[in-house]
Formats: C-alpha cells, sequence, structure tokens
C-alpha cells in the first residue's frame, strides 16, 4: 500500500472511530485534536502563557543573530580577486564583545528560568477548594483505572465511591484534583488543553489538577513510552454541566440492573463460568476481579481497548473472539469461546447500563 493509501485509510478510521462519539455526545463538542495552543483550562492557560513569553523571547534572539549573520555574509562578502590576495585584519580579544556574549545569555536564561519556575510553583502549590473532586487515575499496560472518591471523606483518607476505566468525567468550572500511580511500568497523563503532562511512576504518587472552562469530550493519550500498544492506550475526559456530572456519578454508583433477555442471561452464565471475574469487576455480583478495566458500566463507555476501537455490537464480538486482531499484545488472552458464546456475552456486556 502506497504512504497516500495508508494516511488515507488511518484518517477514515480515526473518522470512522470518532462518528459514534459524535453521535452519543451530540450534545458536548467533540476536540480530538489536542491543540497546546489552545487551552481550555486553568493549569494549561498559566502553563500556554508562560511558552508563549518564551517563544517571543527565543524569537527575538533568533531574529537579531540570523540578521547579524546575514549582515555580515553581505558585509563581508568576497569582492574578486584582489580580495582573495588581500589578508583580513587579524583582530584578537576584544573585552567588550566577549561580556557582552557572555552576560546577555546568562541574563535571559535567568529570565527564562525565573518565568519556568513561577508557572511549576503556581501550578503545584493551588490551594484545593472543598468543592474539589478527587480522582486517582492507576495507568496499566495499557488502560486507565480512575476511582472517584467517596463524598464526605476525609482529608488525608481515600475511600473509593466507584470505579471506571478510559473516560473520566468532571464537572466544568470545577476543581478537579488527580492522584496518579502505576501498577506497572512508566507512563504519563496528557490531556494538552486542560494540563501538562505528569508522569505515573511506579511507586510513587504523583499530583496534577484541572479546571476546565467548556464542556466538552477533550482526547489524551499516554505520552510515555510504555510497551507494544503505547500508542492504542487514549485517554477521554468528558467535562459536563454540573447536573449533568451530578447524574452521571449517581448512574455510576448504581449497580446495572440484572439482564432479563435469554441471551443476556445465558452470556453472564458464560462471563461467570470462564475466568473473566478473576480479572473483571462487575458491581453488585461476585465478579470483584482487579487486573482488568471495571466493566460495571462498560455499555455507557465510548471505546473499547482504551480507544482503540467505538463501543459497539460488531467490536465487541471481534474483541471477545480476539482481543490481539484490536490491540496486538494485549494481556487480555483469548478465551476460546464458541461464536454462540461470543454472542451471549457480548448481549450481556450490552446490558451494563
Amino acid at each position: 500500500m502506497g504512504t497516500g493509501k495508508l494516511r488515507l485509510s488511518k484518517t477514515l478510521a480515526a473518522l470512522a472511530l470518532m462518528a459514534p462519539l459524535a453521535a452519543a455526545q451530540a450534545d458536548e463538542p467533540l476536540r480530538p485534536i489536542a491543540n497546546m495552543f489552545d487551552p481550555l483550562s486553568k493549569p494549561a492557560e498559566m502553563i500556554h502563557d508562560s511558552a508563549i513569553i518564551t517563544l517571543i523571547i527565543c524569537t527575538v534572539i533568533f531574529l537579531i543573530v540570523t540578521g547579524m549573520l546575514v549582515y555580515v555574509c553581505v558585509k563581508f562578502r568576497s569582492r574578486g580577486a584582489i580580495d582573495e590576495r588581500k589578508e583580513p585584519p587579524q583582530i584578537y580579544g576584544s573585552s567588550q564583545i566577549e561580556l557582552a556574549w557572555t552576560i546577555i545569555p546568562i541574563i535571559i536564561t535567568v529570565v527564562l528560568i525565573l518565568i519556568t519556575t513561577r508557572t511549576i510553583g503556581e501550578i503545584q502549590d493551588h490551594a484545593v477548594p472543598a468543592n474539589a473532586v478527587h480522582i486517582r487515575v492507576i495507568g496499566h499496560q495499557w488502560w486507565w483505572e480512575i476511582h472517584y472518591q467517596k463524598p464526605g471523606a476525609k482529608p488525608g483518607e481515600w475511600i473509593t465511591d466507584f470505579t471506571t476505566a478510559n473516560e473520566i468525567h468532571v464537572p466544568v468550572n470545577v476543581h478537579t484534583e488527580i492522584t496518579l500511580e502505576s501498577a506497572d511500568v512508566l507512563h504519563s497523563f496528557w490531556v494538552a488543553q486542560l494540563n501538562g503532562k505528569t508522569d505515573l511512576i511506579p511507586g510513587l504518587k504523583n499530583h496534577t489538577w484541572i479546571e476546565p472552562r467548556t464542556t466538552g469530550v477533550f482526547f489524551g493519550n499516554c505520552a510515555e513510552y510504555c510497551g507494544t500498544q503505547h500508542a492504542n492506550m487514549q485517554l477521554k475526559v468528558f467535562v459536563q454541566t454540573p447536573g449533568d456530572f451530578a447524574a452521571w456519578k449517581i448512574a455510576q454508583a448504581t449497580p446495572a440492573p440484572a439482564p432479563a433477555a435469554a441471551e443476556a442471561i445465558a452470556g453472564k452464565q458464560v462471563f461467570f463460568a470462564n475466568s473473566c471475574v478473576n480479572c473483571h469487576k462487575v458491581d453488585g455480583t461476585t465478579a470483584i476481579g482487579v487486573f482488568g478495566p471495571d466493566l460495571s458500566r462498560l455499555a455507557t463507555r465510548m471505546t473499547i481497548g482504551a480507544g482503540v476501537a467505538a463501543n459497539n455490537q460488531e467490536n465487541l464480538r471481534a474483541w471477545m473472539r480476539d482481543p490481539s486482531h484490536l490491540k496486538p499484545g494485549v494481556l487480555m488472552p483469548n478465551m476460546q469461546l464458541t461464536e454462540t458464546e461470543v454472542d451471549q456475552v457480548v448481549a450481556f456486556l450490552q446490558t451494563l447500563k
């Protein structure tokens, strides 16, 4: 396949993935391009402002240096045979010039350090308001585990209210405090329009925060190479109105109703008869696995496999038949289900709303 056809196929695949997102979130604007020059959250705006100042300073330096080079090249260009036989003046050492090209760069460097340090300090030393939303994000190969803190927890105490995966929901214009951890290797949390990159380091807790200015679906990803499927460790942040966010939280904390259709009931039996329960959790059931994503509200999510495919019946069937077909190297094994069992399990998973 030629380069042009390959790019076209990738573009069409991306559009096909975004179509169900737009349909499911028709009232929320999609922001699939992570444009760091269009900040839509308080910390991202602070980083943007510092970056613009740095860019202006560097641009001025570039123009001055380039202008001097052009001037020297034009002023002292060769003027023919007479210049080839003439030795230029031999000038050694100039205290004024040496002081200038030493002191001026030092001053510029100190200014840039002060600008950067002030921004880092303001972001890291921010005050957490009483109405802040608290979540924990744990990076796995290759998906995101997300815990929401139970209301009323004491400062410094963590009690999980409910767990989800790969999609973060937050209210607009409200401070969201995020604790970052890793379950295996180095990862990096990055939603460009909401904040800068923050690493997830095994055995260490890092912190970041966002305060979105507008509603919408923001696209992020892991920004630290973490293995085979690093590129498919995607993340979505749904910024909602306070009312929509409160309704979403209530729905997430309420166990899904038991399946009613015969195929879904049979699928639940297949799910619990296999090793699925060892890795996945489903609220209100005996499935309490912690090695894979929590499936309690799987049917409400926009994608599966941390963004590798849209969450629909066809892709769920392909995933259950053989996960490595959609995401090579994924740690979920092929359960060797029959076609009938695949249909039944998919019917059950689609009831988890």
